[in-house]
């Protein structure tokens, strides 16, 4: 039998989009658990714990955590069906594609949407957010803080703030999905209500599992709504018991969680919070990972595609292809030398540009290399493909 020191994953292309990312030999290793009945005394604690380790990571002391089989886009339906009553105002911070998404999702719970819409590569001016939210009531303001189609960072902390400032009532709902593990989030401190994300980004696991977590405020509103929840599978009256049951070290039944996953996402969080690097210095390995890519990018002629450093992501870098080349001049090229990026996701300049995602063990595990070879692999696909057209 193989023991977890004696595993290694197979040889791979380097998978360097933003999200499904590099996973540790220890997290696949885990994943491959043995089946487990999701009631079993062995399981209990394992599911236990991801809830507990969750909130360290998000710096939260009572938030409810979430944690659903499904993917990110899951956590958009919770908030929608579980905050938001049928006719509620909801604003939406739009700073790429996962805006539209979002307000989709919203209105298809029922919700009246208005969005502030950012320039592309920009942010939502946060004059434009006071002088909306003093314009009527709103029962949610949701924002991307990182939106993985441009790769622009909001700034979550003066957005939240603001909020408490002009709207107090207002939950600030945070999709994270892009987020969580590669930037500093500080969800008490700051006040966010919900911040919502999956496992398969920031959080080094494979995909699956809808990681949502509620502050103790936004608890309330759910608890005090007057209309009935608007999804069955989504419904915080269904899970919410199961959540405490397991945390409490029972078991509990609605729907069967992904347990081998849930064996993988414990052994992620155990690396991200009780082994070296810290949370802060994951952050700050997170920041010089950005700037190399950045940085060389830059040296090559490739240009952002947000307008400026500070609201640029560091997770991950959106690059407009250079002039005369498209996406079959550069991508392919890259993959043959073992690097897999993404293409462009954003509707209006979907065929302009190109995404790399530096996020996990490719930012944190400096050993392995990961950013020289980005780095190198761009150097030679953009030679090789400017030879060609020249």
């Amino acid at each position: 039998m193989t023991s977890r020191e004696d595993f290694k994953q197979a040889q791979h292309k380097l998978l360097v989009i933003p999200g499904p990312i590099e996973v540790t030999d220890e997290v696949l290793f885990a994943n491959a658990h043995p089946s487990m009945s999701h009631v079993s005394p062995e399981f209990i604690p394992v599911f236990g714990d991801c809830i507990r380790m969750t909130r360290q990571v998000l710096l939260t002391k009572d938030a409810q955590p979430f944690l659903i089989s499904g993917s990110g886009t899951l956590g958009w339906d919770q908030v929608s069906a579980n905050l938001v009553e049928p006719g509620e105002n909801a604003l939406v911070l739009h700073t790429g594609y996962f805006g539209d998404s979002f307000s989709d999702c919203l209105q298809t719970y029922g919700a009246k949407v208005g969005q502030l819409k950012a320039p592309i590569g920009g942010t939502v001016d946060p004059a434009t957010i006071e002088k909306a939210l003093k314009s009527k009531k709103y029962k949610v303001l949701t924002f991307t803080h990182v939106d993985t189609s441009t790769g622009v960072l909001s700034n979550a902390k003066e957005i939240a703030q603001l909020v408490q400032r002009v709207s107090p009532s207002t939950l600030v709902v945070m999709d994270a999905v892009c987020s969580v593990a590669s930037e500093e989030i500080n969800m008490d401190d700051w006040g966010l209500d919900v911040v919502m994300t999956a496992s398969q980004k920031g959080l080094s696991t494979p995909p699956g599992l809808s990681i949502v977590v509620a502050s103790q405020k936004a608890i309330n509103v759910f608890q005090s709504r007057t209309s009935p929840v608007t999804s069955y599978y989504a419904s915080w009256r269904k899970w919410l018991p199961i959540m405490k049951a397991y945390e409490d070290g029972n078991a509990a039944y609605f729907a069967t969680p992904p347990v081998n996953l849930i064996y993988a996402f414990h052994e992620s969080l155990r690396q991200i919070t009780k082994t070296a690097p810290s949370l802060e210095k994951r952050f700050e390995l997170h920041r010089q990972a950005s700037k190399q890519i950045k940085d060389a990018a830059k040296a090559l002629g490739l240009n952002q595609l947000p307008v400026n450093d500070s609201v640029a992501a560091n997770g991950m870098t959106a690059l407009y292809y250079p002039d005369g080349l498209v996406a079959s001049d550069i991508l392919p090229r890259l993959g043959k030398r073992g690097i897999v990026v993404a293409g462009g996701l954003h509707t209006e300049i979907k065929d302009k540009y190109f995404r790399i995602g530096h996020m996990g063990v490719t930012a944190t595990d400096q050993q392995r290399g990961d950013v020289n070879a980005v780095i190198q692999a761009l150097q030679e696909s953009l030679a090789e493909a400017n030879l060609k057209s020249a």
